[in-house]
């Protein structure tokens, strides 16, 4: 699933951070799950419908050609909101890409927009000609990053949740009390600063700086600016 390329992206502390991209089969078995999710959903609302109602399939049958359009352009506005507000609502990622461990983020590594996702997802339209993704995939194929055209557009790229390696830190915290575990909680914290809720990354940075060594008193009163600070310093061995 598509080994060893990497997206080098940095922290604003100038911490260089590999997020390991998403090959073509990670992001096939996502796109999978959430098909499959979504297939379930609507066969759960068509047989609960189904009691009440005439069938929907004789409706869809019998309704004018125009309706029908509009049915199909309805089917793909859901499909494009669901899409969009997961990866918007879960940090880049759907079901799917939850359950396969990847997310969206934008070319620089930081967390996707709304406006990128909406734009990725929209442009669905155009990898799924004329049926199946094969515009798609064939983009992904020749792209270096596995984008297709949705990604390309709008910026972004999908990377693999994997724990960050340890190597280019070993000089910086020779001279540091931290264990190794230590030192990648730390550059954990670091890599997904951005991403997480202000109130989540300030009492992270709070704990783990008051796990590190660093009084009590004077770690429930940092900030969660104050706690990056102290921490990439604790790294560096400073």
């Amino acid at each position: 699933m598509s080994e060893g390329l990497k997206l080098d992206v940095a922290t604003p502390e100038r911490v260089a951070i590999d997020l390991p991209i998403a090959g073509i089969g990670y992001r096939v078995l996502a796109y999978l799950v959430d098909v499959l999710v979504l297939l379930g959903a609507a066969l759960v609302l068509y047989f609960a419908y189904s009691f009440v109602g005439p069938s929907a399939v004789e409706l869809y049958q019998d309704a004018p050609r125009a309706l029908r359009i509009v049915a199909a352009v309805g089917g793909f506005a859901i499909l494009w909101v669901y899409w969009t507000a997961m990866e918007v609502l879960w940090n880049g990622q759907t079901l799917g890409k939850r359950l396969v461990r990847i997310r969206v983020v934008r070319a620089d590594g930081s967390p996707v927009t709304a406006f990128e996702s909406a734009v990725r997802n929209l442009l669905r339209v155009v990898d799924f000609i004329p049926f199946c993704y094969p515009v798609g995939v064939v983009t992904m194929l020749i792209d270096r990053q596995h984008r297709r055209v949705g990604d390309l557009v709008a910026g972004t790229v999908l990377v693999r949740d994997e724990r960050i390696g340890l190597e280019r830190y070993a000089q910086a915290s020779a001279g540091a009390t931290l264990s190794t575990r230590d030192v990648e909680l730390v550059t954990g914290y670091l890599a997904r600063f951005d991403s997480l809720e202000d109130e989540a990354r300030a009492a992270l940075g709070r704990k783990l700086a008051a796990s590190l060594g660093l009084p009590a008193a004077e770690a429930d009163a940092l900030t969660a600016e104050q706690a990056r600070a102290w921490l990439l310093s604790k790294v560096k061995g400073s």
